[in-house]
């Protein structure tokens, strides 16, 4: 029997929750609260293998701070919000939650959930993961949006200004004393990082973005 620790601000939600995970034959609950303070002070009684949170408002904050505050051997929690968007995932993960569903889970998602984390799987739901990547792929545009002069090298951004010119491979080649291949092989990179497939399209790119100089 895995043993598991229900945190909840509201009776109701707390309730509920317990009952859900007292369904599985292979969890039992060992105790509940309406804040961590209580799961610090009965650890080393309680020992639960799971701690389940339902996150909400300014708990969270609070969340993060206790959870990176206790001294126990790996706690592991998993936290139910109402809203995943509003998650700092990276203070979560640094907090050590192993796992994190929205409120709307089903029961058998949250019972899934705690017996995977109880045998040390990580468990993120799919709504999570599509927060995660959106997260991360706004991340990448925000950092090519504030630099994109470090997106190609000075020797692209050299071989771009020879497209913007209306030189041809071998004419650049020559220009850069470099061979034919070198230069289709800088073509092809400039293309692939300013997301074009054509040299029209790529000086198009390189002017908008202050690389050429027409």
């Amino acid at each position: 029997m895995r043993r598991v620790f229900v945190v909840a601000a509201s009776p109701v939600v707390r309730a509920g929750l317990s009952a859900v995970v007292a369904s599985s034959s292979k969890l039992t609950v060992v105790g509940s609260a309406s804040d961590l303070d209580a799961l610090t002070t009965e650890f080393e009684q309680l020992q639960p293998d799971v701690v389940l949170l339902d996150v909400s408002g300014n708990f969270q904050e609070l969340v993060w701070e206790l959870l990176s505050s206790q001294q126990q051997q790996d706690p592991v929690a998993m936290i139910v919000l109402a809203d995943v968007d509003s998650i700092d995932f990276q203070a979560a993960l640094r907090a050590g939650v192993r796992g994190i569903l929205p409120s709307t889970s089903t029961e058998s998602e949250i019972v899934a959930a705690v017996e995977a984390i109880a045998l040390g799987l990580v468990v993120l739901h799919s709504d999570t993961i599509e927060s995660l990547l959106a997260l991360k792929e706004s991340s990448m545009r925000q950092k090519e949006t504030a630099n994109p002069m470090q997106a190609l090298t000075p020797r692209e951004i050299e071989v771009l200004n020879m497209l913007g010119s209306g030189l041809g491979n071998k004419a650049i080649a020559k220009r850069l004393n470099i061979s034919d291949h070198t230069v289709k092989f800088h073509v092809s990179s400039i293309f692939q990082k300013l997301g074009v497939s054509t040299r029209t399209e790529a000086v198009a790119v390189g002017v908008r973005l202050g690389l050429i100089m027409l």
